[in-house]
C-alpha cells in the first residue's frame, strides 16, 4: 500500500479522494526525521502542502488513536494570508479528518464574527484563520490556545510581506511554548528567518523547489501587442485556447471592474474578484467557478492569492507583474497537481525589453509570438467542432424523431452544415489585431484612410485648459465617430483644429448640429469645417504664447465639465478648469 506509514484513517480518506501516491513534499513532511519535529517547508505553488501539514499534525491530533477526543480547546492552528486560502485549507482539512470526527472553526475577516465566537465556545479541534481575525478573537478572549500542540504558517512569506508581522507574533507568543510551529514558505527571505529563529527550535528545512525558478508544469509564453490592442488580444487568446477555466490578472480594481464588463457583454462566462468585493460575493463567483457556470475570472493580485480551482489551466497576465515573484505566485494558479498550465504574458511592445530582462533574472523559458488570429481561431473551432460532433452520443426517441423530420425537409449535408453554424454562432466572435511585434514605423504620408480630409475647428485653446484627453471624447460624443475616425488634433494657444475622413465629414457636420439642439453639453463649444490644413506657423505661435516655467501653475490643467463623464474625478459642471467662452 502507498500509505502504509500513515493513520489507516487518513490513509483511507485519501485513497477515497482518489490519490494512488503521495506528492514530494507530502512525503517529506512524514519522514521518520520530521515527526514531532518544527519544520522550515519551502514547496511550488500546487504541489499539495496543505494536505502535506494536514499529515504533519496526525501525530498531535490523533496520538495512537483513529479518533479525535470530544472537541473542547483546539489541538491545531493554521494560519493563512487570505480568506480564500484560509477557506480552502479548510476544506481540505474537512476531507482529510472528516472520518476521525475532527470539527474545524474558519475564522477569517468578513464573515460573521459573532458565529465564529460560538462555533469556538463549541469547541474545536483544529482553527483555521486569518491573521487580523485570529489576533481579534484572542484579544477579546474568544480564543484560547493553551492546549494548541500545533502551529502552521501557510504562505509565510506572503503574510509578511501584506503587513500581517505584528498579528503573527502576537498569534505566537500567545501558544504554548511547547508546540511545534511548521512554517510553509515558497521563498526565504531575512524576515522569515528572522521569524523562524524567534519560534522554532532545531527546525527541520525541507526543500522541493528547484533552482530553477519556473514551474516545471507550467508553459510560459509572451505575446507582443500594440498597446491599443491589448483587450482584443485576450479576446482571442481565451477563443483559441477554450480553456475549462481561465484566469486573468490586472492591477486594478478599475481594469478588473472594465474587463469583466467588456468580456461578459461580449458573451463570456465571466466572474470578478478584486477587492470591491464582499465575501460572499467573492465566494458565489468561485463557486460559479467550480460549477462551470463560469469560465473566466478577472481578478487582482490579492483576490486571487491562495485560490485553488483545480480545471484552471489558463493564465493570462493582462496587465505585466511588477516582478518575478509576482508572475510566479499568480502563474501558479494553474499547473498544479501535476497537471499542465499554460500562462500568457500579453506585453506592448515598448516594454518587451523590461520583460525579457525580468524572464531572464528569474530564469524562466519563455516562447514569445503573437496573439492568435481570426484564421487560427476558426481552424481550432473547426478541429473542437469536429472532435465534438465525432464523439458517441446517447439519443432518445425524440432526438430520433426530430432528426428523421429534418431529414425529409433537408439534405444531410445541409442540416449538418446548419448544426455547424448554430455551434459557431454560440461562441464570442474573435477580433482583428493590430501587429504589435514591433514599434510602427514612421510613415511618411498620411496614415490608411486619410489621405483626403476635412479639417474643423474649435474655438478652445491651451487658454482654456483645452487637453486631448477630454478633446477626444467630446468630438466622438457630438459627432457620434469612433476615436479611429479622428486623424491630427492641433492645439494652438485659442483653437483647436482636427481632422475627419471627407467620406464622413457631412454625417459627421450633422450630428454636431443635432446633438447641439439636443442638450447643452458642451455647447459651448463650436465646430467649423475650415478650407485647408493649418498652417505651419502654427507651432510658432504655439511656442510663443506658451507660459514661461516660472509663469505657470503648479497644477497642470483640468478637464471640463461636459468632459468628466468618460474619466472619473473629473470636475463638475460649472467647477473652475473648464473651457471659457472666447471673449
Amino acid at each position: 500500500m502507498a500509505f502504509e506509514t500513515l493513520p489507516s484513517i487518513l490513509a483511507q480518506a485519501l485513497t477515497a479522494k482518489g490519490y494512488e501516491s503521495l506528492t514530494e513534499v507530502q512525503a517529506s513532511v512524514i519522514e521518520p526525521e520530521a515527526i514531532g519535529r518544527d519544520m522550515i517547508v519551502s514547496a511550488k505553488t500546487g504541489s499539495g502542502k496543505t494536505v502535506a501539514f494536514g499529515l504533519a499534525m496526525a501525530g498531535e491530533l490523533l496520538g495512537d488513536g483513529e479518533k479525535l477526543p470530544v472537541a473542547g480547546l483546539p489541538l491545531a492552528l493554521v494560519i493563512a494570508p487570505t480568506r480564500e486560502l484560509a477557506l480552502q485549507v479548510s476544506r481540505e482539512l474537512e476531507w482529510l479528518y472528516g472520518a476521525a470526527r475532527a470539527r474545524i472553526a474558519t475564522c477569517v475577516g468578513g464573515m460573521d464574527a459573532a458565529k465564529e465566537r460560538r462555533s469556538l465556545a463549541h469547541g474545536a479541534h483544529i482553527v483555521v484563520g486569518t491573521p487580523g481575525r485570529l489576533r481579534d478573537h484572542l484579544e477579546r478572549g474568544a480564543l484560547d490556545l493553551s492546549a494548541i500542540r500545533s502551529v502552521v504558517l501557510d504562505e509565510a512569506d506572503e503574510m509578511l510581506d501584506m503587513g500581517f508581522r505584528e498579528d503573527l507574533e502576537g498569534i505566537l507568543d500567545s501558544a504554548p511554548e511547547g508546540r511545534r510551529t511548521l512554517l510553509f514558505s515558497a521563498t526565504m527571505p531575512k524576515p522569515i528567518v528572522a521569524l523562524a529563529k524567534r519560534y522554532q527550535r532545531d527546525a527541520l528545512r525541507i526543500s522541493t523547489v528547484t533552482e530553477e525558478r519556473g514551474h516545471g508544469d507550467i508553459s510560459y509564453q509572451a505575446l507582443t501587442v500594440a498597446p491599443s490592442d491589448i483587450e482584443n488580444a485576450v479576446v482571442n487568446l481565451l477563443r483559441y485556447h477554450e480553456a475549462e477555466t481561465a484566469m486573468l490578472f490586472c492591477a486594478t480594481r478599475d481594469n478588473v471592474r472594465h474587463l469583466h464588463s467588456s468580456l461578459t457583454e461580449r458573451g463570456f462566462a465571466a466572474v470578478a474578484l478584486s477587492g470591491e468585493h464582499s465575501q460572499n460575493e467573492r465566494n458565489h463567483a468561485l463557486q460559479a467557478l467550480r460549477d462551470k457556470r463560469a469560465r473566466v475570472c478577472v481578478a487582482t493580485d490579492v483576490a486571487a492569492r491562495g485560490i485553488d480551482l483545480p480545471s484552471l489551466s489558463l493564465v493570462v497576465h493582462v496587465e505585466l507583474p511588477r516582478d518575478a515573484e509576482t508572475m510566479q505566485h499568480r502563474s501558479g494558479r494553474t499547473g498544479r497537481a501535476g497537471k499542465k498550465g499554460t500562462a500568457v504574458l500579453i506585453v506592448p511592445y515598448p516594454r518587451r525589453r523590461r520583460v525579457e530582462s525580468m524572464l531572464r533574472g528569474a530564469k524562466i523559458p519563455v516562447e514569445w509570438g503573437t496573439p492568435p488570429s481570426k484564421e487560427a481561431i476558426l481552424e481550432q473551432d473547426n478541429l473542437r467542432l469536429r472532435a465534438t460532433l465525432m464523439e458517441k452520443a446517447e439519443l432518445d426517441e425524440a432526438d430520433w424523431t426530430l432528426g428523421a423530420e429534418l431529414l425529409a425537409e433537408k439534405s444531410a449535408k445541409e442540416i449538418a452544415a446548419m448544426l455547424v453554424r448554430s455551434a459557431r454562432a454560440a461562441l464570442p466572435a474573435p477580433e482583428e489585431l493590430l501587429d504589435g511585434s514591433e514599434a510602427p514605423a514612421r510613415r511618411d504620408g498620411p496614415r490608411p484612410g486619410f489621405e483626403d480630409t476635412q479639417w474643423f475647428r474649435m474655438d478652445i485653446g491651451r487658454r482654456q485648459n483645452a487637453d486631448p484627453r477630454w478633446i477626444l471624447p467630446l468630438i466622438c460624443r457630438r459627432g457620434h465617430v469612433s476615436r479611429q475616425d479622428i486623424g491630427a488634433i492641433r492645439i494652438t494657444a485659442d483653437e483647436t483644429m482636427f481632422e475627419i475622413p471627407k467620406a464622413i465629414a457631412s454625417r459627421f457636420i450633422t450630428s454636431i448640429k443635432r446633438t447641439a439642439e439636443a442638450n447643452d453639453e458642451g455647447a459651448d463649444v463650436s465646430f467649423q469645417p475650415v478650407d485647408g490644413a493649418p498652417r505651419e506657423e502654427a507651432r510658432e505661435n504655439r511656442r510663443q504664447l506658451r507660459p514661461s516655467n516660472d509663469a505657470r501653475p503648479n497644477r497642470g490643467p483640468r478637464p471640463p465639465a461636459h468632459a468628466a463623464r468618460p474619466f472619473k474625478g473629473g470636475p463638475k459642471r460649472g467647477a473652475p478648469g473648464g473651457p471659457r467662452k472666447p471673449r
